[in-house]
């Protein structure tokens, strides 16, 4: 089933035009050919994402979430459909430098300390030592990891590596930062400092981020968008524009409009699932 997605009243105002897309996946599905039977992994995805929105991808595991983000992020290919990103191929997007990736584990050199794991993607793109030491320091003060630059991953704590991770993300400059489910493996109180410090970061820059993520809780809190996904072969069961503001809390979790959209939210990956 098809996506429908439900534009919030900012988004039809006559004085206040919808943003621009940063994102356009059409009719996409992706197949696996494996020696037994192809494995579909995605199928008929039509999504839209505009320029500065925080999309988060929920679903059960296996429902072709991070398969999704790798198709956008140009590494996956689709089998059938169109995605375009800032109007341009993937590759082409990728070859701009367009994106910015977390992964789940924050994938450091350990031999390397925090500022040599930063400046490393930016010396390999040619630039001088001295620009991109000071590129890094920028980024990692927005992490507020300003202090630690000498320090080595074995010497942080699972949090920090995955703010080393994000600022070297950063570095880049991206339009579009990809975020796979960043903080899964985190306890519950560094997830929830990690993802007011995310709603913070977004809120200074209006990046786009796609985000994949198990959480309702974190998908709410995070989200401009909450796209809901079916069980493989992964489709869109719904799309869902928040209602909250834009200026938020933790303590946002504890108001009824927060716990509405949870439920909204809940009742969407149920219907997914019998669906």
């Amino acid at each position: 089933m098809n996506s429908t997605v439900v534009s919030s009243p900012a988004a039809t105002s006559s004085t206040a035009p919808p943003p621009r897309l940063a994102v356009e996946v059409r009719n996409a599905s992706v197949v696996y050919q494996t020696a037994d039977s192809p494995v579909h992994a995605l199928s008929d995805i039509d999504l839209n994402i505009g320029e500065g929105e925080f999309v988060s991808l929920i679903g059960p595991s296996g429902c072709g979430k991070t398969t999704l983000m790798r198709v956008i992020a140009d590494l996956e290919k689709i089998s059938a459909g169109e995605v375009l990103v800032n109007g341009v191929t993937p590759h082409d997007a990728r070859l701009a430098r367009a994106y910015g990736y977390v992964f789940q584990a924050p994938a450091l050199f350990p031999w390397r300390n925090v500022l040599a794991n930063v400046t490393l993607p930016l010396q390999i793109q040619g630039k001088g030592r001295a620009e991109a030491k000071a590129t890094a320091l920028e980024h990692l003060a927005r992490v507020g990891l300003t202090g630690f630059e000498g320090k080595y991953p074995w010497q942080l704590s699972g949090g920090m590596q995955q703010r080393v991770s994000i600022a070297r993300a950063l570095s880049f400059e991206p339009k579009i930062l990809m975020m796979d489910e960043p903080f899964g493996a985190l306890d519950e109180i560094t997830r929830d400092r990690l993802n007011e410090q995310l709603q913070e970061l977004w809120q200074r820059e209006r990046r786009t981020v796609v985000f994949v993520t198990h959480s309702i809780a974190e998908a709410v809190y995070l989200s401009t968008k909450i796209v809901v996904m079916s069980p493989r072969p992964g489709r869109i069961v719904k799309v869902i524009d928040s209602p909250l503001p834009n200026e938020r809390h933790l303590g946002l979790r504890d108001t009824p409009a927060f716990m509405e959209l949870a439920h909204e939210v809940r009742e969407a990956l149920a219907d997914g699932h019998h669906g």
